[in-house]
Parts: structure tokens; C-alpha cells; sequence
């Protein structure tokens, strides 16, 4: 085999990086031995890949967090690609996946959907749980599975909110930088208005709880948390224009 990185092996490559926490990455993780079984690389291979990957997001150089500096011109081709379109990415990096495990797409998606025949329905379904599946993956890695308001690290408690609604930006509906890792309390609060992350990433309650001022669980759980940063993200920090969509058009004032 050649050892220079397809296309194929690169775009699952990308996946991958969006799916694992950065700091996590290493040739013992579960999650790198797993994809790297599946494309027929070596662990640390895929591990240098990932590092090479984040030599390209400006959020981690922002941060002082530097990938490996010897990737090629197929990763940076790859990486524009697909931050422009991240369904894409989705779709045709789990397509990728199953072919390289000699399946289907839908046998790695279609789990309780066996009444359902195969045809157009069942296409959607399988595609939305594949966009839903890589939203989740590539926010909570990102906040390395910790709700960015309070630090839970509960994965079952957890949820990637989406900033910008689903419904009202089809273009960035799997962008990571649309999504924040929230525990399920605050992201019915978010996306209700009830709270909002500021563009300089504080954290705002509306005014419209301001009943509940005497409340000791909405101080626990609401007022303490008021002015103070979130937890921000080791990549795809959020966009500063999704944040201020949801302060103009949804926050509560």
C-alpha cells in the first residue's frame, strides 16, 4: 500500500477530527484505533493525520494549541472543501466509512427503522440521523463533552444546541461553529430565549425570569451564571454572527 493518503482515507480522516475532543487524541485512543482498523492505517498514522488537521483551524491557533506542521496539500484541499459544507462532509464521510467496512450506509443507520422499506422515506431518515449523529459528535467534542455554562459532563444530560435554528439556516445546519454543547436544562432555556451567549461569549439571562428573583433554584440554577464566559470550545469556536442572530432574534430582552 502507498503511503501517501487518499482522498477517501483523507475526508474520513476530517471526520474523525471533528468527532474526537483534540486534547484526547492519541494512537491509544479507542476512537483513533477503531477508524484506523476500518481505513488500514496504523493508529499513529491517523493520530499525525488529526494533528495535521489542526494545523488548519484558526480557533486553535488563536489559543496557542498548535497541530503537527508537516501536512500535505490534500489536507488543506479538504479542509476548505468542507468547512464551507459540512452536510456534505456528513454524508459522504460515513458513505466512505461503510465502504471501507464492505457495508451499507444504511446498515450502519437504519437500527429500529426495519419496517420502514427502502426507498425514499427510509433515504431522509437514515440522512437525518447521520447530519444529527455528526452535529452531536463534532459540538460535544469540541467542548470536550462538557456543558460550556456548567461543566457537566453527563453525555446522556448533554445536547448540541444549535445557535442559529435548525429551521432557519439551512446552509449551517451541521456547522460546528453553529453549535453549543449544553447540559438539557439550558438548552430548552437557549432555545426558548430565556438566556443567550453574547458575541464576547458571556452569559445573558433575559428579564423575563426576573419574576423568579426570590427563586433559590433559578439563582442555582440561572442568576449565578449571569456576566460570566463560557467555557469555550478547543475548535470550532461559535460564530460571532450566529451568536448575535440569537441575541437580536431570539433572546428574550
Amino acid at each position: 500500500m502507498s503511503n501517501n493518503w487518499t482522498r477517501e482515507e483523507t475526508i474520513i480522516a476530517f471526520n474523525v477530527y471533528c468527532k474526537i475532543p483534540f486534547n484526547r487524541s492519541s494512537k491509544s485512543n479507542p476512537i483513533i484505533i477503531k477508524y484506523a482498523k476500518i481505513i488500514g492505517r496504523s493508529p499513529s498514522a491517523l493520530n499525525m493525520k488529526i494533528g495535521n488537521f489542526g494545523r488548519l483551524d484558526p480557533n486553535l491557533r488563536e489559543r496557542g494549541i498548535v497541530g503537527l506542521g508537516n501536512g500535505s496539500k490534500l489536507d488543506e484541499i479538504i479542509w476548505n472543501e468542507f468547512n464551507e459544507n459540512w452536510e456534505s462532509l456528513a454524508y459522504e464521510s460515513e458513505l466512505l466509512i461503510a465502504k471501507y467496512q464492505n457495508r451499507t450506509i444504511e446498515e450502519n443507520f437504519d437500527e429500529g427503522l426495519d419496517s420502514i422499506p427502502l426507498g425514499k422515506e427510509k433515504e431522509v431518515m437514515i440522512k437525518s440521523r447521520i447530519n444529527q449523529a455528526f452535529f452531536r459528535s463534532s459540538v460535544l467534542s469540541s467542548y470536550d463533552l462538557k456543558c460550556c455554562i456548567t461543566g457537566l459532563s453527563v453525555p446522556e444530560l448533554l445536547v448540541a444546541s444549535h445557535i442559529v435554528p435548525w429551521s432557519r439556516d439551512e446552509k449551517n445546519r451541521l456547522n460546528p461553529r453553529n453549535g453549543l454543547c449544553l447540559n438539557s436544562l439550558h438548552d430548552s432555556a437557549f432555545d426558548k430565549g430565556f438566556i443567550t451567549i453574547t458575541p464576547d461569549f458571556k452569559i445573558k439571562i433575559s428579564n423575563s425570569l426576573n419574576d423568579y428573583i426570590n427563586d433559590k433554584a433559578y439563582l442555582d440554577m440561572f442568576k449565578q451564571y449571569e456576566n460570566q464566559t463560557i467555557n469555550l470550545p478547543e475548535k470550532f469556536l461559535p460564530s460571532k454572527e450566529f451568536l448575535d442572530f440569537h441575541f437580536d432574534q431570539i433572546f428574550r430582552k
